[in-house]
């Protein structure tokens, strides 16, 4: 079990979306318009995230199981720079169309993530928020994920998994990304959090630089697969 998502999802009548609310830069020193060098797509478990934070309302699509269930998501794509100065909060950001919210919300399950990623990161990228979530659906879509069922039961069986384990196990499954441009993140319980794929400014994986953190890679890591 891929855990893959979209194809699991069900996107509601366009509308029942809920509408997200405007997010801005929480202050002037926040906003950086730095040279972008190279991106980062973040993956994230949405079986731990939903087993912490489940219950709250702007959870409910992604985490009460009404329009599918979910594995990895898309927290978003970030573009770096040459050092950990990214951009973010280029430009203001009007509320997105809820045609560009319905077709993203198998990716990224949640409305106002959607307007925050938008708003904090894909406005430094594009002009236009289709661009900016057409971009990173091709490239979520082009992921072949791991059996995270599997790879779950290995701890239970006590057959650990470490973060370089996780990291080959991607790699093993696509073809052209290699384990050195994964990060792995973990809680301070040991379970997965998310998962960073590493990317040039061609759009195609390379080794993760240096300021971009992720657990050490002989971490055992702990994966939630839900009730």
């Amino acid at each position: 079990m891929a855990h893959a998502q979209s194809w699991q999802c069900r996107a509601p009548n366009i509308g029942t979306l809920p509408r997200p609310k405007i997010e801005n830069a929480p202050n002037r020193n926040a906003i950086r318009r730095t040279v972008i060098d190279g991106y980062i797509m973040v993956l994230s478990w949405s079986r731990e995230y939903c087993k912490r934070r489940g219950n709250g309302a702007k959870n409910l699509l992604q985490c009460n199981n009404s329009i599918g269930e979910f594995g990895f998501i898309l927290h978003g794509l970030w573009p770096e720079a040459k050092g950990p100065n990214y951009p973010q909060w280029c430009r203001k950001a009007a509320v997105l169309p809820r045609t560009v919210i319905r077709k993203n919300i198998c990716m990224t399950p949640s409305a106002q993530l959607l307007q925050r990623e938008w708003a904090k990161h894909g406005t430094c990228m594009t002009q236009r928020p289709e661009a900016y979530f057409d971009a990173a659906r091709v490239m979520f879509n082009a992921i072949t994920f791991p059996d995270m069922d599997r790879l779950s039961r290995q701890y239970k069986r006590g057959d650990t998994i470490t973060v370089a384990g996780l990291g080959q196990a991607f790699a093993r499954n696509n073809e052209d990304l290699p384990a050195s441009a994964i990060k792995v993140k973990i809680n301070n319980r040991g379970w997965l959090q998310e998962v960073y794929l590493c990317l040039g400014k061609d759009f195609m994986p390379r080794q993760c630089p240096n300021f971009v953190r992720g657990a050490r890679s002989e971490t055992i890591v702990k994966i939630w697969r839900g009730t």
